[in-house]
């Protein structure tokens, strides 16, 4: 007897992946319909508009002061942690990385997305120096998504549906991957503290105030170089 005549569900063939099994036509499977198909590329395939994105980098320039007040604000109580690390320092980090999220909403996404990068893996080389859990610092990268879904709020809520949730998603990714950039960051500053020199631990081998002060100029010249580039 047939595996199909005693109830038992058949192999789906390689071939037809998205086949869907119908139990009606004696439990044979059935090329999954074109417009379901269709909207599966779709989905992979939606993304913001540019003027959707423009706005967004304009609401966020002229809340970048109220943005690193309120961010430095909420990480303020973990400042103490280090007080090597001035709080001018860490507040000049928190700024770079808005500017940045600031041009990669406008025409400079593209050439942004390294230095977003790079700047979110400082971030937590610098957290490990300020002697925070690798929770605390997602915790803190994690707050600025708060920060952008509530001065987005009304901006999102005005856009087309499509438009509307292509935008959130664009912002979600960049937060995401800023995270597991400064988890690395954060990471490897870790292992280089312990392990440097062949496994002997080296004394402060983590950035002091002064090193971050010069990364950062760095930063903000890279920035202010593609600012210019772009012109």
């Amino acid at each position: 007897m047939r595996g199909a005549d005693r109830g038992i569900r058949p192999l789906r063939p390689p071939a037809q992946r998205w086949a869907v099994f119908d139990a009606a036509q004696g439990g044979g499977y059935i090329p999954a319909l074109a417009s379901f198909q269709g909207r599966r590329s779709m989905g992979l395939t939606i993304r913001p508009s540019n003027p959707a994105l423009m706005a967004v980098g304009r609401i966020l320039a002229a809340n970048r002061e109220l943005l690193v007040a309120r961010w430095a604000g909420w990480i303020s109580d973990r400042l103490t942690q280090a007080p090597h690390i001035k709080r001018p320092t860490v507040e000049r980090q928190l700024t770079l990385l808005i500017d940045i999220l600031i041009e990669m909403a406008g025409p400079l996404r593209r050439q942004t997305a390294q230095l977003w990068f790079d700047a979110c893996e400082f971030y937590g080389q610098v957290a490990a120096a300020r002697g925070l859990a690798a929770g605390e610092v997602v915790e803190e990268i994690q707050h600025l998504r708060e920060l952008l879904i509530r001065d987005l709020s009304e901006l999102i809520a005005a856009l087309p549906a499509r438009h509307s949730m292509a935008t959130v998603l664009r912002l979600n990714r960049q937060v995401d991957k800023g995270i597991a950039h400064a988890v690395v960051g954060y990471t490897d500053a870790l292992v280089q503290n312990l392990f440097a020199q062949r496994g002997t631990p080296i004394p402060d081998p983590l950035p002091a105030n002064d090193d971050i002060v010069y990364r950062l100029n760095q930063f903000e010249a890279e920035l202010q170089h593609l600012r210019e580039k772009s012109r």
